[in-house]
């Protein structure tokens, strides 16, 4: 091997990989790119009302209201009174599609992979607390599993692996600000 080339043992701490194991690292990297599917399928089905969740007469580009449906007829608990003052606000709606789009993006190409986990933990969180208290458990169900993966994926840079994080890390405005990452 040439002094100009390094392998992970000699690369600089801040290139090597945080986990060891190569085949580890693409499962995390496939876990965080489903993730950002699950982001921009939700954007798009309430975008175009694909017909899954959003009937197409539903639809955002139809007049419908992404959180209306949802915050006016489908939230429970101490915070339901809350969330029915957001349902189709005027902000609620662009801002609520831009974090789906932004989010899904983001975790599909790993780039600005540490705000698209807390963007998103934040959002599952909030979705959590729409639904309050919960059917099948007295507090855990899957909006908070999908907080604690995508705070986990962006602890271990699963986006530099099957993703642009490397490079997107690489930048002058990241190695500036490196809450970026």
């Amino acid at each position: 091997m040439s002094d100009h080339m390094t392998t992970p043992q000699t690369a600089p701490a801040a290139e090597r990989p945080l986990i060891g194991s190569p085949t580890a690292r693409y499962v995390f990297a496939v876990t965080r790119i489903s993730l950002g599917w699950v982001f921009l399928w939700a954007f798009f089905d309430k975008l175009l009302g694909l017909g899954f969740s959003t009937p197409t007469e539903a639809a955002w580009i139809n007049g419908g209201s992404p959180t209306g449906g949802f915050l006016t007829h489908a939230v429970s608990g101490p915070f339901a009174g809350t969330f029915h003052t957001i349902a189709g606000t005027f902000w609620a709606d662009p801002l609520f599609m831009a974090g789906m789009a932004g989010i899904g993006a983001a975790l599909i190409l790993g780039v600005g992979e540490r705000i698209a986990a807390a963007s998103g933990a934040l959002m599952m969180i909030l979705m959590w607390a729409a639904v309050l208290p919960l059917e099948n458990n007295p507090f855990m169900d899957d909006h908070i599993v999908y907080a604690l993966v995508l705070v986990g994926l962006a602890l271990v840079r699963s986006a530099d692996t099957l993703g642009l994080g490397r490079r997107w890390g690489a930048t002058a405005v990241v190695r500036r600000f490196p809450a970026l990452r």
